[in-house]
């Protein structure tokens, strides 16, 4: 079963969408811990490759990555700037 639910016209599997989930609430379950937050992400990762292999953990990184995408440009359209330059701020040191 697929569904759109990135946005951007995209269908998305409902096992990508779910481990993408998973993953985020990974992280954000131990916002206080990041250390465990980044070893639950990880198990969650492992768990994706264990269980249907590389190109699904591509599937997962490329429907966060839209996902993220997504947010940026509604965060960046809010302060009236590119999403471009939004994530440059974000992701570059």
């Amino acid at each position: 079963m697929n569904e759109d639910r990135t946005g951007r016209g995209e269908s998305v599997d409902l096992y990508t969408r779910r481990r993408a989930y998973e993953l985020v609430r990974a992280v954000l379950s131990h916002d206080n811990d990041q250390e465990q937050g980044i070893s639950a992400a990880r198990s969650v990762a492992a768990a994706v490759l264990a269980e249907a292999g590389t190109d699904s953990v591509a599937d997962v990184a490329v429907d966060l990555s839209m996902r993220l995408a997504s947010a940026l440009e509604r965060i960046a359209a809010d302060q009236g700037l590119a999403a471009v330059d939004l994530a440059e701020v974000w992701f570059v040191d």
